[in-house]
């Protein structure tokens, strides 16, 4: 689901003021109440197929999640922490990389940056084949689904199909969608 935190620094190709990036955020939150209550209206995931726990255990080696982070960003230490239990149920690894990493490759997409924290898929030898699982922070179910289609998705399920399991469930795919067939699982 959608909730972002702007951090210091934000640029893009047109520099952007503060106010407007704030405007631009989706869902800003300024305490960990704020945090704990929009997350509470947040639908969670309660249905996976039958082979979600082993494809996620045995795909481990060849993906990896990246997300970006800002001092101070309660989102970031939210996802943080639930991408870590989801690393050592799953053995996926689990690094930062910068905002402006994050720029391009929101910018390949088609995407719009809309700040910390922005997390991403990809396989571990490529890192030209990115997802976005998540803008903002969501449910540890839900970025676990999310992880799991972009996997799918990136070993041959066709991203249309991956972009409809997507779309039931989170706010993402509401601006990958509008690109339709730009989002492709190969260069």
């Amino acid at each position: 689901m959608l909730l972002t935190c702007l951090g210091g620094g934000l640029a893009s190709a047109q520099a952007l003021s503060r106010d407007v990036a704030r405007r631009a955020a989706i869902h800003p939150v300024g305490t960990p109440q704020d945090m704990r209550l929009w997350l509470s209206r947040v639908p969670v995931t309660r249905d996976f197929p039958p082979d979600f726990h082993e494809m996620l255990t045995g795909q481990a080696p060849l993906f990896i999640i990246e997300m970006t982070t800002a001092p101070g960003c309660l989102p970031c230490a939210d996802i943080w922490g639930k991408l870590g239990q989801f690393s050592r149920q799953y053995r996926w690894q689990v690094r930062t990389i910068s905002g402006q990493e994050a720029m391009l490759r929101s910018g390949r997409l088609g995407l719009p940056w809309v700040g910390h924290p922005v997390a991403w898929v990809r396989p571990i030898t490529d890192p030209d084949r990115t997802i976005p699982i998540a803008i903002g922070t969501d449910h540890g179910v839900n970025l676990a689904r999310n992880a799991y289609l972009a996997a799918k998705m990136l070993t041959g399920v066709r991203p249309a199909t991956g972009l409809r399991a997507m779309a039931r469930f989170t706010g993402i795919v509401g601006a990958i969608d509008r690109i339709g067939a730009t989002v492709r699982p190969s260069r």
